[in-house]
């Protein structure tokens, strides 16, 4: 008996691990980005900023738009983003998640330049590699009826999630919070996009045309970065994908795994595959964070805390 009080009270005794101690308790909106340009583009536009550091990560919280954030970078890839996110919530009192990112359009009615928020994030490579036959490919597993059509060997499978409140089963899409996406239809009408980034214009960086902000239809992601005409085109078919990145559908799921809102603002850097010439992302790639920043400040703004 006493040996069994005795480890009862070491323990209580020991460090707490540093994983488990939450670094600000004040609720507040999670401003995520993947990478450097997309965080350059929001950093400066918050106030009375805090740094922490974890995990080789920065957090940076304070207000934007007079509304409680916290700004972060995910990492670049599904992996990275899906880890952190749970890191996050882990850490910190979190409201809401938001992205703001560059992304390839599918859509080919989308431009470089323009933002879109996805209705729903699909993963792509969620999927089962067939075996080649005499007789066509053989699929290891059944194909689900709700399953999109494969692309060669690569028959989509779907990824089974769940929650607190609902059973697990196998979803294709995964659809973002539906009061934060009524939320970006309300501001849409009043958003005015830029064509060149301030400071930064050249006859190669600086649109011809007026990009748009477009709310609606689905988004997919996978750790790839996606330059193939070929594959846009099946994306656009077989998902009915506007968009592709390699983080939102990782944050999206995660989100829905703790019953946190999320919504995600992604702007056009390239094409996919889709470009008349080269892949055009290092070329836009600040306008695109640019304009997904400004949309996603005047989103915060918009917020009722």
């Amino acid at each position: 008996m006493m040996r069994a009080l005795c480890i009862a009270l070491c323990a209580l005794l020991l460090p707490v691990p540093a994983q488990a101690k939450p670094l600000d308790r004040t609720p507040r909106t999670v401003v995520m980005t993947a990478f450097a340009p997309e965080w350059d583009a929001l950093a400066h536009t918050v106030v009375k900023p805090r740094t922490y550091k974890v995990n080789g990560l920065t957090f940076l919280t304070g207000t934007m738009a007079g509304k409680p954030v916290l700004l972060m970078q995910s990492g670049v890839s599904m992996v990275n983003a899906a880890m952190n996110t749970q890191l996050v919530l882990d850490r910190f009192t979190v409201k809401r998640i938001v992205f703001s990112g560059i992304a390839g359009g599918v859509d080919p009615a989308l431009s470089i330049g323009d933002v879109i928020v996805a209705e729903d994030w699909a993963q792509y490579l969620e999927v089962s590699f067939a075996r080649q036959t005499p007789q066509g490919w053989v699929v290891p597993e059944p194909v689900d009826a709700d399953a999109p059509p494969p692309f060669g060997m690569m028959f989509p499978r779907g990824v089974r999630l769940g929650n607190a409140t609902e059973t697990p089963r196998r979803q294709y899409r995964q659809a973002v919070d539906p009061a934060l996406l009524a939320l970006a239809r309300k501001i849409a009408p009043g958003l005015t996009l830029r064509r060149c980034v301030e400071g930064q214009a050249t006859a190669t960086n600086c649109l011809t045309h007026e990009p748009k902000f477009v709310v609606g239809g689905t988004g997919v992601s996978a750790g790839v970065y996606a330059d193939n005409a070929e594959f846009r085109d099946y994306l656009a078919k077989a998902w009915r994908a506007r968009v592709l990145d390699m983080e939102s559908a990782a944050v999206v799921q995660v989100a829905y795994a703790n019953q946190v809102p999320a919504i995600v603002f992604r702007s056009l850097s390239d094409l996919a595959g889709g470009d008349a010439g080269a892949n055009q992302m290092t070329t836009f790639m600040a306008l695109a964070s640019v304009n997904s920043a400004d949309v996603v400040r005047a989103f915060v703004a918009a917020l009722p805390d």
